[in-house]
């Protein structure tokens, strides 16, 4: 089979150990089926994985990614769910402490065809798209995990994403318009926050700028950067809710003085579960959402996808076909 995957690792030239090419056909083990995937979609895990980050070097070769959709054996038209519990875990498998992410003990999506746990499988709405589809199990699940299960939020509430234009970030501004929350976002980029605001933010702000208001709940996935402005931008008893430190765990300042003071919740936030998948992919047709998508290649030509995600130039998903 055609697969985008891992042959080494480098930290700063992560583009060196990535291959396309051919690899053996997946074959299931007990509880496991093959899905032919349709369309696939790249994550910045990816990108870390390559870097040497999550992914030890013994268990290269290692095919790449978390987004999948396709058919089943049967024929269905499926989403794959990229979370795998260990063998027995009952319960939310994001919770389990043995879990891991297609693409880090077992190859991954970015490929023709994939092997993974039948309970893994979703059903595709036939309203989305191959593109759509493949855009929704890791960055768009992350985001409405964040939203609907972690930042206690209701309609109406002020909600800020920092940094507009990663995939977290447009899935968190397309789901949390869609419900009815005003979207705030941030932006070192002018034009990016333009973007986040045709998308359904009500307001854009540059990094580090003064708010008008105090918000309710922050969406953090950048990190060092701009935790001190999280933390000063929430209203007594508002919610901050981190999925990623992209620029760094190492904030200069803890602001712990402030969280007790205030009495702010800090709510780590991973993936979502199989049935926040199905649910996701059911708000996102009932409520016409359409998830940005950057571009859409063939897989032969995923280099020039990874590319674009390490020069930062990346704006929504980047979508592969097979």
């Amino acid at each position: 089979m055609l697969a985008a995957y891992a042959v080494s690792q480098s930290s700063d030239d992560p583009l060196s150990g990535l291959e396309v090419g051919e690899r053996p056909d997946p074959e299931p083990r007990e509880g496991w089926t093959v899905v032919d995937l349709r369309t696939s979609a790249l994550n910045h895990h990816d990108v870390w994985s390559l870097r040497g980050v999550g992914l030890p070097a013994d268990r290269l070769p290692m095919v790449l990614g978390c987004d999948g959709a396709g058919t089943d054996e049967d024929g269905n038209e499926v989403l794959v769910h990229a979370v795998v519990p260990s063998d027995g875990w009952r319960g939310d498998e994001t919770l389990d402490p043995r879990r891991t992410l297609l693409s880090e003990l077992h190859d991954g999506t970015l490929a023709t065809k994939v092997a993974v746990p039948r309970a893994n499988l979703v059903p595709k709405p036939a309203e989305l798209s191959w593109e759509q589809a493949a855009c929704l199990p890791t960055a768009w699940l992350t985001a409405y995990r964040m939203l609907f299960t972690n930042a206690g939020v209701q309609p109406g509430a002020t909600v800020l994403v920092q940094g507009a234009a990663g995939g977290v970030a447009t899935a968190l501004v397309q789901l949390g318009a869609a419900a009815g929350l005003r979207m705030w976002v941030t932006s070192r980029d002018g034009a990016k926050g333009e973007q986040a605001v045709a998308l359904g933010a009500d307001r854009a702000f540059g990094s580090g700028e003064r708010l008008p208001d105090r918000v309710d709940a922050v969406m953090e996935t950048v990190g060092a950067a701009t935790w001190s402005h999280s933390v000063n931008s929430l209203r007594p008893g508002g919610t901050i809710v981190i999925s990623g430190a992209t620029s760094g765990d190492a904030p200069a300042k803890a602001e712990l003085t402030k969280i007790f003071f205030k009495q702010l919740r800090v709510v780590g936030s991973t993936m979502g579960t199989r049935d926040e998948l199905e649910r996701l992919a059911a708000f996102v047709v009932a409520s016409g959402i359409e998830p940005l998508v950057d571009s859409v290649m063939p897989l032969a030509d995923a280099r020039e996808g990874f590319a674009r995600m390490v020069e930062g130039q990346v704006t929504g998903k980047v979508v592969f076909t097979s």
